[in-house]
């Protein structure tokens, strides 16, 4: 039995987990086609398609991609980004928030604001869609310098208490951030590998 069964829709992130959870057993798969099927909105095959694979997993299943995250939830996965919203909602706001995907606006925000709760996240969101092409080129170091530049300008501009970098695949921003701000920047692939892991085997 996996002690983590992880959907994602890019193949960056199956090196980015193993890197993050060595000693862990992670059954990765693999699905472009959902992402790219997801960008006109997610129908009920897609739907059905998703929640086939988490039905099929042995153990808990982690959902990788923001745009499917809803989807995915209902099936009864854990999305990706709800333990970085959590740690979002500690920290408090007021919050930027950094996507590229416009699919991913709106769950990412409404997943952020979940987390606060009654609390108002004094949100900032800003919008980096042009840099998307360098991740889909295979670009990515280009793709988090990119990133971090864009985001560190904001910070520079305004005050925040933290930086939320809404899909994981701009989690290579956050080191490069981290070496020029002393806001903090959270990245979910890291924080929900710490925190599923632990508790999968706390339960273990």
């Amino acid at each position: 039995m996996p002690d983590l069964t992880l959907l994602h829709t890019a193949e960056v992130h199956v090196e980015t987990f193993r890197a993050l959870a060595p000693e862990a057993a992670l059954d990765q798969q693999v699905r472009p086609d959902w992402l790219e099927r997801a960008q006109g909105g997610i129908d009920a095959g897609l739907r059905a398609e998703i929640a086939g694979a988490v039905a099929a997993a042995d153990g808990p299943v982690l959902c990788t991609c923001t745009t499917l995250g809803p989807a995915a939830e209902d099936a009864g996965a854990i999305r990706i980004d709800w333990p970085m919203m959590q740690e979002a909602a500690r920290t408090g706001g007021p919050v930027l928030m950094a996507y590229c995907l416009e699919s991913t606006a709106g769950p990412s925000e409404a997943l952020l604001r979940r987390a606060f709760g009654a609390c108002e996240p004094e949100l900032t969101c800003l919008e980096l869609g042009r840099h998307w092409p360098l991740f889909e080129a295979g670009d990515s170091a280009g793709f988090a310098a990119a990133i971090a530049e864009d985001v560190a300008e904001a910070l520079a501009a305004m005050d925040f208490a933290c930086v939320v970098l809404a899909q994981a695949s701009m989690a290579g921003a956050a080191e490069l951030l981290r070496d020029q701000s002393r806001v903090p920047v959270l990245a979910s692939p890291e924080i929900a590998a710490r925190v599923l892991l632990a508790e999968h085997m706390g339960r273990a």
